[in-house]
């Protein structure tokens, strides 16, 4: 057959399907509708100076171009403009939270917290052998009742941010700094690693979106000198939380490429950007930030579900516990509130400069510190302090100590509500199962004979396989878990799985995990005993809510002490890593965003902005780096 024959032939074959098209269409016969498929990922040569890696946290925000050497930090907070004269002042709390009140329970919990901190103190010995002998609030008190502060200077030189130009709102130092008595709310966009929603001034989903993008874009234009028309010329990765909310994570997608206008995106995990800034190929990562603390297994890039936690506490609740514990001590700066955010940035500073977990420290010491603030004079504090300062920071231990009544303390990866842009999301691919496919697989499976299932593995690979068809192991009920796996072969395994779980999850919200416990519960989620060897021998710290003075020491003789008796045995060397490279471990996640960018791999996983507008959020099925 000649070629022009072949082509004659393949142009009768298509007019042949156009007739019977327009027959079916003449007969009303309707044809599936089948979305629009997503091409593959392009790849092509990227350069990194035009790739802008932004970590946003509950304090701080991190943003920086992917071969800076630091990112900028600047705090994570904005002062609006009221719109109208005599409208009520609101500004969002910074180290009061829900769960905290005056009532007898939350300060009996707090004080048994305490009980249990100073018991520890007192069973370990220091390092020559001996227990330390306790020091009573009383012997602090007595001195620092009588302390008076002396006057370093009749100025502080610290001024209020000028608003005499009426700016529509202020961004990071500015915002903190705006008089009280000025018309400005403050609004935290991020509260515990979260969408601050709530029901006051600036809650709704749309002001926090519009408050972190004012945000953003006034960091890339006054700190990185990009003007915002030409992001279309900049990509951007995206630091999400390892348990985090789909549906805020898309509308953060949304609002980085459809309004600020950058020209691709990579959203990824925390934990797996921390090996990578890190440079470890595997490690439990335990990011302990101001105001949550996320624990996480990472192996070879990939972050196991099963293994995540998240602990809603943080590095404010031991500032707060700190203040309580030097208002026990007599604390000479008596004016100081929790309502005063300047008051509260100084309390950060104190614990920061004086609390640390070294049990070698002992006795009674004498300290100082200055105050500086707007239109008072600069003043010098004497102050002495005992076991305050080691209390503190062993809240993280004991979370009682914190006093947070009512609350749920431990979190896991919610399920998903399913979302209307995607056609193939889970619960597209569970409704579209009928009950006949599933009993007759069911009686199939009975036929042959149920066979075992590892659910710990099993269940995770259907998760990886399905494209997020599970969101969470521990709140998959019998339902799903049959249409997931057939009745007959998941039914007994299944029950006790779940029975399982639902006793730890219960026990979970009864009380908060203590961060070493928390991580020798994440460990235990892994599928393997190899695993659990790799993850012992690399716990790698990150954050800034553990920095302090023999945190790396103190965490490992815990987790030693504590760990299963046979994995003392199996694993060589249990390591706690806190500054890789000598590096801030504030910045390691950020540092591992920009290492992202120059991976070969990253290539596949890039969304555009034309992409994003012709698929939306299949694209964060299709490229995310992690199971969507």
């Amino acid at each position: 057959m000649t070629q022009a024959e072949k082509e004659l032939e393949c142009g009768g074959k298509e007019k042949e399907k156009e007739r019977d098209k327009e027959k079916e269409q003449q007969r009303g016969v309707k044809r599936p509708i089948t979305p629009a498929v997503i091409p593959e990922a392009t790849h092509e040569q990227i350069q990194t100076n035009f790739v802008i890696v932004i970590n946003p946290g509950s304090r701080s925000v991190r943003i920086g171009r992917a071969t800076d050497t630091l990112p900028v930090t600047v705090p994570h907070v904005i002062a609006r403009r009221h719109k109208q004269s005599g409208q009520p002042r609101y500004e969002d709390p910074w180290l009061i939270r829900d769960g905290l009140n005056v009532s007898t329970s939350s300060n009996e919990q707090r004080q048994n917290g305490l009980k249990m901190v100073d018991q520890a103190i007192w069973s370990k010995k220091m390092s020559n052998g001996v227990r330390r002998t306790p020091v009573s609030a009383e012997q602090a008190r007595a001195y620092n009742c009588q302390i008076r502060p002396a006057v370093l200077d009749s100025s502080s030189r610290v001024k209020w941010t000028n608003t005499g130009h009426h700016p529509p709102y202020l961004v990071g130092e500015e915002a903190l700094y705006v008089n009280p008595s000025d018309c400005y709310n403050i609004h935290w966009p991020i509260v515990r690693g979260q969408f601050n929603i709530h029901s006051g001034p600036g809650g709704s989903m749309t002001a926090v979106l519009a408050d972190l993008e004012a945000i953003w874009s006034h960091v890339l234009q006054k700190h990185l000198e990009i003007p915002l028309k030409d992001l279309k010329y900049y990509r951007c990765i995206l630091l999400v939380p390892n348990i985090y909310n789909k549906q805020h994570v898309k509308e953060v997608v949304n609002m980085l490429l459809l309004n600020m206008g950058f020209s691709a995106i990579i959203v990824h995990q925390e934990s797996v950007c921390a090996t990578f800034g890190s440079g470890l190929s595997s490690a439990c990562v335990v990011d302990v930030g101001d105001q949550k603390t996320s624990v996480c297994c990472v192996e070879d890039g990939v972050s196991h579900r099963n293994s995540r936690l998240c602990l809603a506490y943080g590095g404010s609740d031991v500032t707060r516990t700190f203040f309580w514990l030097l208002q026990r001590a007599g604390f000479p700066y008596r004016d100081c509130q929790l309502s005063k955010r300047l008051d509260c940035q100084l309390l950060q500073h104190l614990k920061e400069i004086f609390c640390h977990l070294n049990q070698d420290i002992s006795g009674l010491q004498d300290h100082e510190f200055q105050t500086r603030f707007p239109e008072a004079p600069a003043l010098l504090y004497q102050i002495r302090l005992g076991d305050e300062k080691l209390q503190a920071p062993m809240g993280l231990f004991y979370p009682t100590t914190f006093g947070i009544v009512g609350q749920k303390m431990t979190l896991l990866q919610h399920r998903y509500q399913g979302d209307p842009e995607d056609p193939h999301d889970e619960h597209y691919l569970l409704s579209t199962q009928s009950k006949q496919d599933q009993s007759s697989k069911s009686a199939a499976d009975r036929r042959a004979g149920a066979r075992p299932v590892g659910l710990e593995g099993e269940m995770s690979s259907q998760c990886v396989g399905s494209g997020g068809v599970m969101q969470a192991e521990m709140e998959l009920g019998p339902t799903q878990g049959e249409s997931l796996m057939g009745a007959g072969e998941a039914e007994e395994p299944l029950s006790g799985h779940l029975s399982r779980k639902t006793a730890i999850m219960s026990q979970f919200e009864s009380k908060a995990l203590g961060l070493d416990k928390a991580i020798l519960h994440s460990i235990d989620c892994c599928a393997s005993d190899e695993t659990k060897r790799k993850m012992y021998s690399s716990i790698l710290i990150v954050g800034g809510g553990l920095m302090f003075q023999g945190a790396q020491e103190f965490l490992l003789h815990r987790i030693i002490n504590k760990m299963p008796p046979s994995f003392r045995r199996l694993v060589d060397n249990v390591e706690v890593i806190t500054r890789p490279k000598d590096m801030d471990p504030r910045l390691i996640m950020w540092k591992g965003g920009a290492v992202l960018a120059c991976l070969d791999t990253t290539q596949e996983m890039w969304i555009h902005q034309t992409e994003w507008q012709r698929f939306g959020v299949r694209m964060l099925r299709e490229r995310a780096a992690f199971v969507w």
